[in-house]
């Protein structure tokens, strides 16, 4: 297998250039090393907030894509975590890089076996728009490798809403992906993920400055996602809804403290309210106001599943068939198999009653 990356050894892990012709550009300004390893992967506070939109909420308008990632074996041990960014040179989303064919992943797993489950954290969903084809990579990745789950973890969706040309395209392709389930798993960060990132993939963040309050504006985000993602793909994703789970007291004390402010720069085109816990229009929020809750471990995740899981949601919606896709950039990738074709046979009366009578000739001709 010939491979299109180069890896070089770092003080706290490994460089990668994601495609050896990369050089150093004025125009990115992270070429050519756009996948990290190790503790090489962290990245500082104010580069994760400006990206992820962490504590306050999703930040406008956002150009740059980052993807951290964890390899673990069946059994959740770690084998490898990085992260990759976005070439704003070369207009390349990390998704692209990490799942080409004989890309970084594809090798990965080809030298080791033992990698079972690939967790992404990513500050957009994956798209399928015509310079990237993130979600064909990973569909095409999944079929070569059926032992191998993915769950994808995003900060905020990626041109979804129908102000995007693409937008009907991605939608389809994020069901498509979805289709895999239990292999894939399609959900917001929420709750304690967010502790996780910062521990493991942010610098200098230790002790009690990894739990930091996750603040109203992120929570809202946070459950606006789970609920967009599930009505596009029809699977439940996984989430932590931390805005109910306060204290009585404490949720009139945050409410208070809430009045009069707006969510307009979370929520540039619309706004929520929090009514017996579900989103309502004309909320009055402060996302700087931090939510009271209760911290859920991020050990408590869902189990992995390989194989057929007995709990499958009932609303699941099965896809067979990835979009068709008809850009030159996407002529070298290997398709999801397409489906047969099928000829359609009309059967009149005329037909029958003729087959009938030779039938009949038949047997006199027998007697």
């Amino acid at each position: 297998m010939e491979p299109l990356y180069e890896e070089y050894l770092a003080n706290r892990g490994t460089i990668v250039k994601p495609y050896y012709w990369l050089r150093f550009s004025l125009d990115c300004s992270n070429c050519p090393y756009h996948i990290r390893t190790g503790e090489e992967a962290r990245v500082p506070y104010t580069e994760f907030y400006q990206i992820f939109g962490f504590p306050y909420g999703p930040t406008y308008p956002q150009t740059k894509h980052l993807t951290f990632y964890e390899l673990k074996t069946s059994s959740g041990s770690l084998v490898q975590k990085g992260h990759a960014s976005s070439c704003t040179g070369n207009d390349t989303h990390p998704e692209s890089m990490l799942f080409e064919m004989n890309g970084y992943f594809d090798s990965a797993i080809h030298n080791n076996d033992g990698i079972r489950h690939i967790i992404l954290y990513s500050s957009n969903s994956p798209c399928n728009e015509a310079n990237h084809c993130c979600i064909s990579k990973m569909y095409n990745f999944l079929v070569m490798y059926p032992d191998v789950t993915l769950s994808i973890y995003f900060s905020q969706l990626y041109h979804t809403e129908a102000e995007f040309p693409a937008s009907a395209w991605n939608r389809e392709a994020l069901r498509s992906l979805a289709s895999l389930w239990p292999q894939v798993t399609l959900s917001p960060i929420s709750g304690g993920i967010w502790h996780s990132l910062l521990n493991n993939f942010v610098s200098g963040m230790s002790g009690v400055t990894v739990f930091q309050p996750i603040l109203t504006g992120r929570a809202l985000a946070d459950r606006h996602n789970a609920y967009e993602i599930n009505a596009i793909t029809g699977v439940k994703p996984y989430f932590t809804n931390i805005l109910p789970q306060a204290k009585e007291n404490q949720n009139i004390k945050a409410q208070a403290a809430l009045e009069g402010y707006h969510l307009n720069n979370v929520f540039p085109r619309q706004s929520f309210q929090v009514t017996s816990g579900q989103l309502q229009p004309n909320l009055t929020l402060d996302p700087r106001v931090p939510v009271i809750f209760v911290l859920v471990p991020f050990r408590n995740l869902p189990p992995i599943h390989v194989g057929q899981n007995p709990h499958k949601p009932r609303n699941i919606v099965k896809h067979l068939n990835m979009p068709q896709i008809s850009f030159q950039e996407t002529n070298d990738l290997r398709r999801p198999p397409i489906g047969m074709p099928v000829e359609r046979v009309e059967i009149t009366e005329q037909f029958a009653s003729s087959k009938e009578a030779d039938e009949k000739k038949k047997k006199k001709g027998k007697n």
